[in-house]
Parts: C-alpha cells; sequence; structure tokens
C-alpha cells in the first residue's frame, strides 16, 4: 500500500513544490488549507487550484480565526511592510502559525493512518520566523511521537521538511522540474484585486528567485 501523506497547501510557490515532491516520493496526498482570518482569501483559490492541478486525494479547507488574537500584519489592520527593509522577526508573522497548522494536520494524519505531513518552510530566504527553523521542526516531531496513538504505538508520524534549507532559486528548479504550474500559485502578502502587490516582502523574496533561477516570473502583478 503506498504510503499516505498530509501536505499543508498554503497556494504559495513552497507549498506547492512539497506537494509535488511528496506525490514524486510516492505518496498518495491529502491537502490541508487554512482560513485562518488572514487578510484575503486569495492564497485558499491558489492552494484550490494547486490541489486540483496535482490530483490529490482529498483536500480540506479548515476554518480558524487567529483574527481573533491579531498579532500580525496578515491576521489585522496593520500594514503590510512594502519598503523591504524588514529586520528581525517581521510584523508578517503570525504568532504560532505554524504550531497550529502542525497540529492540525498531525490530528488528520491520525485519522488517516498517514505516516508523514509535508511541510514546506523554508529557513534560507526568509529565516526571520521562528516557526520555520530545524529546530522548530525537530521539537515538534518529537512532541507529535508523545501526544499521538500511532506514536506511543511505535508508529510516529514524520514531519518533512523537503525545501527548508534550499534558496529560492533551487526550489523553483526543483518545482518546475516536477511539473509545478507557478502561474496558479500565490505567494503575497497583499494581493490588489487578486493580483499580487510585487512590493511585499513576499513577492520581492519570490521576484528575487526567479531572476536567480534565469527562469520567467510568470506570476501576475499589479502594476
Amino acid at each position: 500500500m503506498r504510503p499516505r501523506a498530509v501536505v499543508l497547501l498554503s497556494g504559495g510557490l513552497d507549498s506547492a513544490t512539497a506537494l509535488a515532491l511528496a506525490k514524486f516520493g510516492g505518496c498518495d496526498t491529502y491537502a490541508m488549507t487554512f482560513r485562518y482570518g488572514q487578510r484575503h482569501a486569495v492564497e485558499v483559490e491558489a492552494a484550490r487550484r494547486v490541489a486540483a492541478a496535482q490530483g490529490v486525494k482529498d483536500h480540506v479547507i479548515v476554518d480558524i480565526d487567529l483574527r481573533t488574537f491579531g498579532g500580525s500584519a496578515l491576521t489585522s489592520d496593520v500594514l503590510v511592510p512594502k519598503d523591504g527593509a524588514s529586520t528581525g522577526i517581521p510584523i508578517t508573522y503570525v504568532p504560532a502559525r505554524n504550531t497550529i497548522f502542525l497540529s492540525f494536520a498531525l490530528a488528520w494524519a491520525e485519522v488517516l493512518e498517514a505516516q508523514r505531513i509535508y511541510i514546506g518552510v523554508n529557513a534560507v530566504d526568509y529565516s526571520g520566523y521562528p516557526d520555520c527553523r530545524p529546530e522548530f521542526v525537530t521539537a515538534f516531531e518529537t512532541m507529535a511521537g508523545l501526544a499521538t496513538k500511532a506514536g506511543v504505538e511505535g508508529n510516529p508520524v514524520r514531519i518533512v521538511t523537503p525545501l527548508i534549507n534550499l534558496p529560492k532559486a533551487k526550489i523553483i528548479h526543483l518545482g518546475a522540474e516536477l511539473g509545478v504550474d507557478f502561474s496558479i500559485t500565490s505567494s503575497c502578502y497583499d494581493p490588489v484585486d487578486g493580483l499580487a502587490c510585487g512590493q511585499c516582502d513576499s513577492c520581492r523574496i519570490r521576484q528575487d528567485g526567479f531572476k536567480a533561477a534565469g527562469t520567467p516570473d510568470v506570476t501576475r502583478y499589479a502594476a
């Protein structure tokens, strides 16, 4: 029987590539996307497109409301920085987001008897987020082994982070080799009428990645 994998799918370039890698690795894939109170729904629609294009076994969209707490430019009325000058942990960091997302994915993995959870975190191009670091992933995997039926019975779920140490250009090359259609993905923090703003940190990193990869940027920008 083919192994099963839950893939956290945001609709962005990285998560689309992580999904393709899970499929390339022989897994039956189950995608999980969150409507978590983020400032736009563009990424959720992008996740729908990516899940359909890559033929996942199932795609669930989970509703939680992190806007209740705020604390981030993505979950409150704080403006998204567009001057390229972010230092330290940026205001676009959503408190405990990956911890919450992985916890939901872990619960679904138990129900599915899935052996792996894929998450497209990256600690190279944008290492300001504390929940994108290898140390965090290792700690969560240890916790998962202690907190689940599968773990205590000797079948712990693996947290797979195939992109964590790759520069954006390498991720783009890898995704392209696997047939990922980057034109249907969305990475922008603050889209304008469904189009990428081209100015936020995420857009800048994406633009620089395509440039470094020597690959045409297929992103649709507002300006």
